[in-house]
This record gives structure tokens, sequence and C-alpha cells, in this order.
């Protein structure tokens, strides 16, 4: 499956390397468009994942604030998050199959 993050019809992130845990997406950093994302103040915890940063993604004027999170220094138990980013908030998750052609 291809996936994308897509927030006020731009694309956030697309992938076909994602990972789901707690029905949450994770992207890999190197397929998010980082220029839409802007650090956040706002940190929390989970037991089992760690410590999440968040970034408020921001498209022309319009933001949406810390609907983008990720897990820098996961615990071991959720180490597979490492270096994936998650949407939230407004962003729509959607896929699409691969298509392979014989």
């Amino acid at each position: 499956m291809r996936v994308r993050a897509v927030w006020r019809g731009t694309v956030l992130a697309d992938s076909a390397d994602t990972v789901s845990a707690d029905a949450v997406v994770y992207f890999p950093a190197k397929d998010v468009a980082w220029q839409y994302l802007r650090p956040s103040a706002k940190r929390t915890m989970c037991p089992w994942k760690g410590v999440a940063a968040y970034y408020t993604v921001t498209v022309g004027d319009v933001a949406d604030r810390d609907a983008a999170w990720t897990y820098h220094r996961p615990w071991a138990s959720a180490r597979r998050l490492r270096g994936r980013v998650a949407f939230g908030g407004d962003v729509t998750i959607e896929t699409t199959p691969i298509r392979r052609d014989r």
C-alpha cells in the first residue's frame, strides 16, 4: 500500500514504507515534506513509546497545531518508530494499492 498524509490539498507525507502502531500510521522521516512542519513546544509521554515531540503543520497562512509528532528516542518496545513521523489533527490519511504491472 502507498500511504499519504494530506491536509488542505497538500501532501505532507507519501510512502510505501509505513508502520502502524495503536491505529496510527508512521511515515519515514525521509518521506515527509518538512517544509510544512514547524517544531512545537508540546511534549507528551507514552508509557510504552517514550516522549513524543510535536510539530505544527502549516500550509499557506493556516496552521493545524501539534498535528504531527515523532519519538526521537523511543523506548525499546517502540524502536520501530524511530525516525518516523505520525499525523493527527485534521490531516487525512489516504491509502492506495501499489500497482504492479506484469
